[in-house]
């Protein structure tokens, strides 16, 4: 039987927002962070992140980093708190480098991030919830059929506030731990 999933926004939602993240050394955890994904875990759900990472196509990241910084967050949230997927974009239809410009699938809202990871863990979108920061991240859950919550770190309490036609949110909430327990509620 397939698993629920609790996809999650990287930048804004599970660590600081702190631009383009570079550099290791600017890498800041929410403190609530690796007991948010401990609790999903404990509750029998998957936890993917789901990140458009833009910076590597405009030529200001490494797409290495992406990927270390992943790493690093699975070295800081222990055994217990290892997150099972990291799916990420570094497409724009635009970029300045050849080698990532691409009107791909992948990049949120588009639904090709989430999609790629509930075909390579067997996971089921409608039993599953999408916690961001951005009316993307929103517009992505509800592509796929999966609920959302938007939390107000990050970009969040500006996007709260201004909706764009079409747009909604099944919950709005201070910070990732308060969406986990919005999410615990609702099973």
């Amino acid at each position: 039987m397939s698993s629920p999933a609790v996809f999650l926004d990287r930048d804004g939602t599970l660590i600081e927002d702190v631009g383009h993240l570079d550099r290791l050394e600017r890498l800041r955890p929410f403190p609530w962070s690796a007991d948010a994904v401990r609790l999903l875990k404990r509750a029998g759900y998957a936890v993917v992140v789901i990140t458009n990472q833009g910076g590597v196509a405009l030529g200001i990241i490494d797409e290495h980093v992406v990927v270390d910084v992943y790493r690093a967050l699975q070295d800081l949230f222990g055994a217990d708190g290892q997150m099972d997927g990291h799916h990420y974009c570094p497409h724009l239809a635009d970029a300045p480098l050849a080698a990532y410009r691409l009107d791909c699938d992948c990049r949120k809202p588009r639904p090709g991030l989430i999609r790629r990871a509930a075909a390579e863990l067997d996971l089921d979108l409608h039993r599953s919830i999408v916690i961001g920061d951005r009316w993307s991240d929103m517009r992505v859950g509800t592509a796929v059929g999966a609920r959302t919550a938007m939390v107000r770190t990050g970009y969040g309490a500006t996007q709260a506030r201004r909706p764009p036609d079409g747009a909604g949110a099944d919950a709005v909430v201070d910070n990732l731990m308060e969406a986990v327990s919005w999410v615990l509620r609702q099973t």
